[in-house]
This record gives C-alpha cells, structure tokens and sequence, in this order.
C-alpha cells in the first residue's frame, strides 16, 4: 500500500501506533518440524518456547536455567500445553514499547483454547507469565503457568530455597531450607539463592485477586530441583482450609491463572524487593505521608485487665516521664487493644463515655488515639442477632464441609454476607464517629477461608471473598485513619493497610526477639509492599538489659516501634523506657520506617543474626545473639557495605561507644544481647 504525502492526524496516529506495536503471528500444527520461537529479555536472558511440544525453556545469562516448562489448567476440565498431535499452537508478539514485550502462544485442542502470556522487559531480568483457557465449562481450582521437573542452581557454596507462609498466625515461621533437601509448599513465593554470593532466583505471584498461590518446590539432586508455581494452593495448616480451593471463572468462558513473576538477580534481595514493589501497583489505602508509627499498644502487657483508669495513667507516663518517645513529627500513638469493651456499657450503641474520655485524654496530650477490632470473626459463637443489621451471626457463618469453620477460638464470617458487611459498617463507623486515629484490625484471615458456598454467589475463592470484605472495612473507614493489619494474609493484606506485624504475638523474652526476627529477617521485603512493617509490641517486663536491647533493636530492624509495657504500675520496665525509648540516635533508625536486610540467610527457620540497612547517607548494621553463651561474628566489611571507604569508625548506639572497622569486622555479642551501629566513613583514611 502506498502511502500519500498528506496524511490527516488521524491516519497519521493510526499509522504509528501499528507500526510501533510490530504485531507478527504464526502457527503450527503439533507433530510437524519443530519451531521455536525465542523471546529476549533483560541482560543476555531469553525464553525458548517450541511450538511442536508445547513447552519453554529459560535462559538467564546465557545459560539455560528451566528446562521443559509447561502450563497445566485442572477443574471442570483439564487441559495442558504439551501434548499429542490433536492440537494446533499459534503464536503473536506485540512490542508495546522499546522495554516492554508481550508474546502470547495459543493452543487448541478438543473445543479449547490455552493462551500462555509472556510479559518481556527489555532492562529487568525477570518476566511476567500468566495463562487463560478459554471455552465452555472452564471453571478451575488449579492453573499453573509454570511446572518443570528441572531448573538447575548449581553456584558454589550454601544455596538455599525460602519457605514463605500464607499469613503470621500460628506463630508460623519462614524457613530457608538447604537446596539440596528442598521438599516443601510455600505459599505465594519463594527464592532460591546462595547465600555466599547473593545470587538467587525468585518466583512468584503477582496479583492474588481469585488465587491462593503455592509454590511447591523440591530438590532433585545437589544442583537441581522441580517447581510448580499455581493457583488453587489450600491446606488445613499453612491456609487453615479444610476443603479444596474453590473454582475460578473469569467470565463465563474464561478462566485466568495468577500472574507468576520469574527472574534471577546478581543479589536475591533486591528481586525479592523487586517483588514486593511489582505487587504494590494494587495501591494501598494511599501512600502514608506522616512519620513513621510509634507508640504503645495495650496487649502486651495489660490486656484483658485494661480499664479507663489504666490507659490514663500509660497516657500519664509518656506525656509527663518519656516525653521524648515521639516520630520524627512529634507524634504518638495509644493503642486500646483487645478487651476495650471493658470501658463500654451495652455495646456501641450504649454508654460509651469511658471511650469518650479515654479519646478525648489522649488528645488533650497531643497523642493520637487507636484501637482494635477483627471484622470477620465471631468470637461468641451462637445465635444472635448481628450490630448493625437484622441478620444472626449464625446466618453469617462461613461454613466448610456442612460446618462452620473455627480457627484460633473463633467462628469465621462470610465476608460476602450482607449481615457482615452491615456490622463492618456499624462498628467502624461508630470508631470513627469517636474519634479514634487509628486502628489495629486483626484476624484477617478468617475472611480469607474457603467457603461451600458464598452468600454471594458470583465469588467462589476465599480470596475473592476477602478482597470484598477489605474492601468494605477500606469504604467504613473512609481513610480517616492509621490502618494496621496484626494476623493476615502477607500478600493480599497490602492493597487495603498502611502498617502490617510482621510476626505474632512476641514479648519480652529473647526467645520472643528470635521467633520475630525469623520473620523480618526472611520476610524484610513486606516493607517495600506495606508502607510499614512491624514488629508486634516490645515488652521489656523484668528481663535482662540485654534482652531488653535486643527487643528494641528486633523493632529497629524491622522498621517501627510499638512498646507494650504496663506504665501506669511503676517497675524495672519503666527505667528501661525512659533510657531506651528517649535515645534520639535509636528513634533515628527508623526515621524512614524501612526493615533492615539479612546480611547472612541461612539460619533455617530460626531467626536472623545479622542485618543491614543502607540509607542515602547512613549504613546501620545489626547484630543479635539468641543463645545463653557468648557469640563472635567474623565477617569482611565488603558484605555490609563498599560505600563508606576501607576503614569505618562503628558507633555503638545502644551504649554510645565506637571502634575503628577495617576490610574484617569481629564483634562479640553477650549472651542474650544486641547491638545497633551507625557505621560511617573514617575520616583519617578518607579520600
């Protein structure tokens, strides 16, 4: 086609836009010659996808890493992508961009279509794969657009693969296994790296909208392992489901599978950073704009004994005997945990002046006021009549096998029901027509169960069910307050919280300090998809000064700091605070409320040891000792930083002390003990 020297701009817009998406397709009946089409990405990376098989290799760095993946779709009906010679496979390539490609392959077989999408990025060294089948009766509980029984991992040295936990009940923990004893089923995501040089692989879903995701991993040998990364993953201990996950359908003819992130990294933390960041496109309930979260949470120590009187003289203490305990914009959280009832009379709609006063004292001291609640629980269980609606909570029971569901002492709701999003809008607007400035909603995942039947009858996944339900306590609160999610779901919390614990339940004790530093130490990355993570409320109590530091310094590292001590009753614990919780050097930490890196991951599913923040002009470094002996770390000062210059002066900001650091650091650690240091340049050897 000739094209005329005048153009209308129209024409001219039409003109470009099909010459910059370069569209090409093919096709190929199955059994004939073999035609592979590769599809470049990142550095010296490419996908090789045979058209004739139906499966795909991964190339990273020029050398091949997944071989003979393929795509599996199970439910009404099952289909795959490899297979026999009855199935015709087509491929089309769209270049968006310079940076961005997308190759879509289509096989056909028997009434059916599969489409295997590959999102391509000209700089990352990762891609994005998902999958559709499309046809009549395509509901599935199982898609998987990546299976393969080998992808080789074959560096030098202590390689690891990272168990991942559906959510922080439970006490669950992370667990970085040894490659070559990999056997396990993580849930959403998982990284396979080495931790002597960093290098490591990372899959994982990127969007949890209709799927729970597992990720099944398991050695074959020394340097090798399988991986199946699908949607569909439940099980009655890591998701709590005592069913099947329920059947997804898109829309009446189509069925899509999660989105899987694939990529290999030069250090394995920056793609699990990568991660998180590529998740967090869902949006939060907006970016929190104010100072990092600090202040004090009554669960820690008083608990079902908090009274009006108790959480006045806690307000007392930090307004007239901690008054440096503050963020960097001079302000403070008080929390009404579990048990805030107690200051009630007859529910919500009763005598709430207790609340009123507790609300009002706390702002007369210029702190923000909080408190607590879990939206989809039923922690009476028995029939009555729901706040808020003319339902029964017995109505509202989210039922597996016939039964309703308990987990952690509670009946679960249907998020989906009318009655349960009737009673989210009345407590929540009540809290907020208090007053109140945050609020701390916990037992999440009990509206992530699965379900026999949801009221609702177009959501048929507990996921599905719980991106409702967040979305009506997201619409109840309206954005007028600090949204802090305490137990659920790590990945599908993040679209509707600003703050998430990062762990469950730890005190005071050191044992406390290593289960939650387990979880910052392989689960860190959550600050790049939450805004802030947390480290439950630090408890000082009677324990020793060591571990007294090395509980703050476990809420350092992870990136805010909620202390939970009773200080309305005078004790050892109040000294502590007003020595600890005063230092502005140790509130500077978290000034920009990131979580500290590992700096060794390899401690299994025991808590991290050492840690690293690098900030735009300050390099904190961590370390912490769990044991009852004294504990040395030998360590060149290349993995902590390179930016600072061969010597480095270390302040030790829990005592205030320094030392001179060389290329080999060697620091002792006493027994149940920490230390926190701000590592700067020393200027006798700067250059």
């Amino acid at each position: 086609m000739l094209i005329r020297p005048l153009l209308s701009t129209h024409r001219l817009f039409i003109l470009i836009v099909l010459l910059c998406l370069q569209i090409t397709a093919g096709a190929i009946p199955a059994g004939k010659k073999d035609s592979v089409i590769t599809m470049p990405f990142g550095e010296n990376n490419m996908i090789l996808y045979s058209l004739t098989t139906g499966t795909y290799d991964v190339v990273f760095n020029g050398r091949k890493t997944i071989t003979g993946a393929y795509a599996v779709c199970k439910g009404k009906t099952e289909m795959t992508s490899t297979g026999d010679a009855v199935r015709t496979c087509t491929f089309s390539t769209r270049t968006v961009h310079d940076r961005v490609a997308r190759y879509e392959i289509t096989t056909e077989r028997n009434g059916l279509r599969m489409q295997q999408v590959f999102n391509l990025y000209g700089s990352k060294n990762y891609f994005l794969t998902t999958m559709s089948v499309i046809g009549r009766e395509v509901a599935a509980n199982y898609m998987s657009p990546l299976i393969t029984e080998n992808v080789v991992f074959d560096e030098k040295g202590d390689n690891r693969a990272l168990y991942v936990p559906f959510d922080n009940d439970m006490w669950a923990r992370f667990n970085a296994h040894p490659l070559q004893q990999a056997n396990f089923t993580g849930s959403e995501v998982t990284a396979i790296y080495n931790n002597d040089t960093y290098k490591g692989m990372v899959i994982g879903s990127v969007v949890q909208n209709a799927w729970k995701t597992g990720v099944a991993v398991k050695a074959n040998g020394k340097h090798s392992f399988s991986v199946s990364a699908y949607g569909g993953f439940a099980d009655s201990n890591i998701t709590h489901d005592k069913i099947p996950h329920g059947l997804v359908t898109t829309t009446d003819s189509t069925c899509d599978s999660p989105m899987m992130m694939v990529g290999m990294f030069a250090d394995w933390r920056n793609g699990m950073e990568q991660y998180a960041g590529n998740n967090r496109w869902q949006g939060t309930p907006g970016y929190w704009k104010k100072g990092t979260p600090v202040g004090w949470n009554s669960w820690g120590a008083i608990q079902n004994k908090i009274t009006l009187d108790k959480a006045k003289c806690v307000i007392g203490f930090f307004a007239d005997s901690c008054k440096g305990f503050r963020n960097s914009r001079g302000e403070l959280y008080i929390d009404l945990d579990s048990f805030w009832d107690n200051m009630v009379k007859g529910g919500l709609n009763g005598d709430v002046s207790e609340l009123k006063q507790f609300v009002a004292y706390c702002k007369s001291k210029g702190f923000k006021p909080g408190i607590y609640w879990a939206p989809f629980t039923d922690w009476g269980k028995h029939d009555c009549k729901m706040e808020g609606s003319n339902y029964t909570y017995a109505q509202a029971w989210l039922k597996q096998n016939g039964k309703p569901v308990e987990v952690d002492g509670a009946y679960a709701l249907d998020a989906t029901h009318p009655g349960t999003k009737a009673r989210i809008a009345f407590f929540l607007g009540r809290m907020k027509a208090l007053g109140f400035k945050m609020i701390k909603i916990d037992f999440l995942g009990h509206g992530a169960l699965e379900c026999d039947r949801f009221y609702d009858s177009t959501v048929t996944t507990g996921m599905q069910a719980y991106h409702m339900g967040m979305k009506s306590v997201t619409k109840a609160l309206d954005n007028k307050m600090l949204v802090y999610a305490a137990i659920s779901p790590t990945m599908a919390t993040a679209p509707y919280v600003h703050m998430r614990r990062i762990a469950c339940d730890a005190f005071s004790a050191i044992d406390n300090t290593e289960y939650t530093l387990n979880s910052t130490g392989y689960g860190w990355w959550q600050s790049h998809l939450y805004n802030f993570v947390d480290a439950d409320h630090v408890v000082f109590n009677r324990e020793s000064e060591g571990a007294n530091r090395a509980r703050l310094a476990s809420a350092l590292v992870t990136g805010t700091l909620i202390t939970g001590d009773d200080f309305g009753t005078p004790g050892p614990w109040s000294n502590v605070a007003k020595h600890l919780l005063q230092n502005k050097a140790l509130l500077n930490v978290i000034k920009d409320g990131r979580s500290f890196r590992p700096v060794e991951a390899n401690t299994g599913n025991k808590g991290v040891e050492l840690f690293v923040k690098t900030g735009y002009y300050e390099v904190y470094f961590a370390a912490f000792n769990f044991s009852n002996v004294p504990r040395t770390f030998t360590l060149p000062l290349s993995r902590l930083t390179s930016q600072l210059g061969p010597v480095i002066t270390a302040i030790d900001l829990l005592d205030n002390t320094s030392d001179k650091w060389g290329d080999t650091i060697k620091i002792t650690i006493p027994p149940a003990d920490a230390r926190i240091y701000l590592l700067k340049p020393d200027l006798m050897h700067a250059k």
